[in-house]
């Protein structure tokens, strides 16, 4: 996988609700409560395992955190926006 520009980043980005760039994708995601933030960790859990794509994430109270890059390409991938969007897909689900 290959690291993008920063000229892709920013046009992926309008893809992307809610996401920035700050050398990393980043992102944090505001949930009712500890119940759905965590639900929403364990869920995506599986999918981030079967993609063998990690994130960088922390979790407090109905707050989590997340940063995507592929240390494999040195920078940010299509692949860090793949999981973006899948994020955002199961996020809506408990949000």
């Amino acid at each position: 996988m290959d690291r993008m520009t920063d000229l892709e980043i920013g046009r992926a980005l309008t893809g992307v609700a809610g996401w920035t760039y700050t050398g990393k994708l980043h992102k944090q995601y505001v949930f009712s409560d500890f119940v759905h933030a965590f639900g929403f960790m364990a869920t995506t859990a599986l999918i981030i395992e079967k993609m063998n794509h990690h994130p960088e994430w922390s979790n407090v109270w109905n707050r989590v955190t997340v940063d995507l890059t592929t240390h494999d390409a040195g920078g940010v991938s299509a692949r860090d926006f793949e999981l973006a969007r899948e994020l955002d897909r199961i996020a809506s689900k408990f949000l």
